[in-house]
């Protein structure tokens, strides 16, 4: 059966609430699997399964999968699917809401999954601040998000900083709205992150770094003089010493920022007691 068929066979109907496309093109799906390079005796985590078109392909490569979909409606259809192989566990859950160290045991994992868009930036969130961070995700989320995430300065935002603190993203490929049922409105990409061991940049405060970035963010097209006294709720001369420590002319704005001087501007602040 395809999707619509399956649906209708189980009386369900995609939710636009929910962000349901779901991917069934087999090309699309097997590259987006080897874009994982599942090692043996793999774990993966996906999110949001849908049908299982992404689970089957999984469940021949990975020693585990745990699939966890918040919409009951498709508890049934994954577990009727999904019933003789013991080694795929279907989980009703919202993502947003569990223990994901203890779902995976504490295991080294990866997460694959056909992101649910409305709710992409807080996934990453979840999962990449997490003590217990994946080794790799291999996500497939809105086209202009997959370009954010891949910015080099100029055109940073506080999601570039974000995931370039964490780890190496890079779009592995670009797909048009054929591949999912129902057509989505928005184009999409597959992006994949490698999550670093220990963060890129040397910082003093892993905190204290996100709340310079945020405030550099804070208010935006402003240059950085006057965002970082406001979010800082610091004077602007203070302010101007600080980016005058951290080698940074105070009529940037955030956008222009690399990585690098994101923390140079955290150590000066640090250095500077808040």
């Amino acid at each position: 059966m395809n999707d619509r068929q399956l649906l209708d066979h189980h009386a369900i109907s995609p939710k636009k609430s929910l962000g349901q496309n779901f991917l069934h093109d087999p090309h699309t799906l097997e590259k987006i699997v080897a874009s994982a390079a599942l090692a043996p005796g793999a774990t993966v985590l996906e999110i949001g399964p849908g049908t299982g078109n992404l689970t089957h392909l999984l469940a021949q490569r990975a020693a585990r999968v745990i699939a966890v979909e918040v919409d009951d409606r498709l508890i049934p259809l994954l577990t009727e699917r999904f019933a003789d192989q013991a080694h795929v566990e279907i989980v009703h859950a919202d993502i947003l809401a569990v223990d994901i160290a203890a779902l995976v045991e504490r295991a080294p994992y990866s997460v694959v999954a056909n992101l649910p868009y409305y709710i992409t930036s807080a996934i990453l969130r979840v999962l990449l601040e997490a003590p217990h961070k994946p080794e790799r995700l291999v996500i497939t989320v809105q086209r202009e998000v997959a370009e954010r995430l891949v910015a080099t300065p100029g055109a940073m935002s506080l999601l570039a900083v974000s995931v370039q603190f964490y780890g190496q993203p890079q779009i592995v490929a670009r797909l048009n709205a054929g591949v999912f049922w129902p057509r989505p409105d928005v184009e999409s990409a597959v992006v994949r992150i490698d999550v670093y061991r220990t963060p890129p940049v040397a910082v003093p405060d892993e905190q204290l770094f996100f709340r310079v970035v945020r405030a550099g963010f804070g208010q935006k097209r402003k240059q950085l003089r006057n965002a970082l006294s406001a979010g800082l709720h610091i004077d602007k001369e203070r302010t101007a010493d600080l980016l005058g420590s951290a080698g940074i002319d105070p009529q940037r704005r955030a956008e222009t920022l690399s990585l690098e001087e994101w923390a140079a501007l955290t150590r000066a602040a640090a250095g500077a007691g808040l």
